[in-house]
């Protein structure tokens, strides 16, 4: 027999999601306090006496035991909890299994379980890089140097994933490793490393010293990263600086906020929070600012904390961005886990640029438009990209 499929009306969506807070609840013996209330200050005991909640109850119970087939209540509740997130028609606001808000939170943790490499994408046995201060480049492991084995077992033929489990897995890692003509033994030990998000170098163009820095995204190592970079750049006493942030989708506002506080003076607007029921306007708080000049390279998948930075930075510091424009993510998202380790992403406001300005859907134009000029063999394929956004940062800066 074919299992038929449930059909919830909206009412009955919005009731179940509901319903599924209550029972975890519960279960729990927290129903009335103050940490199950929301920013409106709804709490259960709320949600106890509303008629849609009780109609169902009914609902729901009569379904459970009363249908003709079995009801996987936990399906049940997923398909629930999905449909009243598409009902909200907002495209930030979604549903994530286990797995997937598993997999956003590790995206944005900053740290990995390793010894501090990364492999060749073409030959996944040869080191292509080795991060500093980690175990690998204490232990004395080059770029180039070609893995073997991993306690005693040949990795030939395996992929980065299968390889980078390996190591995961084991606390003590003796790497069998050809360097030349020679079979070197390296023993480490797996340590929480900080995951490289940040590229920086200094850029000397007609007597002119150029700080470059490149953000990936803004995970919860970032803003440390960055303030390091920083001092690192400034130590070589550059005059101004690019600030790159193209691609980059975004992450944690605290962080971002926390790399604008090092440039923007103490008192200024950041952004401001609109929420249905006020706008809460934040300032710099901070005794440190800089003075130099800046421009922010940008485009299309610049979006949401990136395009946060670059606001803050053009309204608040004078700093101008170049490129193309921006994605236009102007809401703010906040990530509640619950109980089966799933988690529901949801939209708590829009933020608003320091002139008033919200981006959502719009995004940031470029002070200086400039596209990358794309190389086409005579198929029309993409060879190679010229970075005129950079070069273009670089001769004004120069100026």
């Amino acid at each position: 027999m074919k299992s038929k499929k449930n059909v919830f009306s909206i009412t009955e969506i919005i009731v179940i999601v509901i319903v599924t807070s209550l029972v975890s609840a519960l279960s729990a013996g927290l129903i009335i306090t103050n940490s199950f209330q929301n920013n409106s200050g709804i709490s259960y005991l709320n949600l106890v006496n509303d008629k849609n909640l009780k109609e169902f109850l009914s609902v729901y119970g009569n379904i459970l035991s009363g249908y003709y087939e079995d009801v996987d209540p936990e399906a049940a509740i997923n398909s629930a909890i999905q449909g009243l997130t598409t009902y909200l028609g907002d495209k930030y606001t979604t549903y994530m299994t286990e797995e997937e808000a598993t997999a956003l939170d590790n995206s944005l943790k900053g740290t990995y379980e390793g010894i501090g490499i990364s492999m060749s994408v073409n030959d996944p046995q040869i080191v292509y890089e080795v991060y500093e201060n980690t175990p690998a480049s204490k232990a004395g492991i080059l770029k180039q140097d070609k893995i073997l084995k991993i306690n005693g077992i040949d990795i030939t033929g395996l992929s980065t994933a299968e390889i980078t489990d390996m190591i995961k897995k084991n606390d003590n890692i003796n790497l069998e490793i050809l360097r030349g003509e020679n079979v070197m033994n390296f023993n480490l030990s797996a340590e929480t490393i900080i995951l490289p998000q940040v590229k920086y170098e200094i850029i000397n163009n007609n007597e002119h010293k150029i700080g470059y820095l490149y953000i990936e995204t803004f995970s919860a190592t970032i803003a440390n990263q960055v303030s390091n970079a920083l001092q690192k750049l400034e130590n070589e006493n550059i005059e101004s600086l690019i600030i790159d942030v193209r691609n980059n989708g975004g992450g944690y506002l605290a962080e971002a906020e926390k790399i604008i506080d090092m440039f923007v003076e103490k008192g200024k607007v950041i952004y401001s929070l609109e929420s249905k029921n006020n706008v809460e306007i934040y300032y710099d708080s901070t005794e440190e600012s800089r003075t130099y000049p800046i421009i922010i390279l940008q485009n299309g998948a610049s979006a949401s904390a990136s395009e946060i930075l670059t606001a803050a930075l053009i309204d608040s510091y004078g700093a101008k961005s170049l490129g193309t424009t921006s994605y236009g993510k102007g809401k703010v998202q906040q990530k509640v886990n619950l109980d089966d380790g799933s988690s529901l992403k949801y939209t708590t406001s829009k933020w608003l640029r320091p002139n008033g300005e919200c981006i959502d859907t719009y995004g940031i134009n470029p002070y200086y438009l400039v596209e990358l000029e794309y190389i086409k063999d005579a198929d029309g394929k993409i060879i190679s990209v010229i970075d005129t956004q950079l070069r273009k940062a670089i001769e004004i800066l120069s100026e």
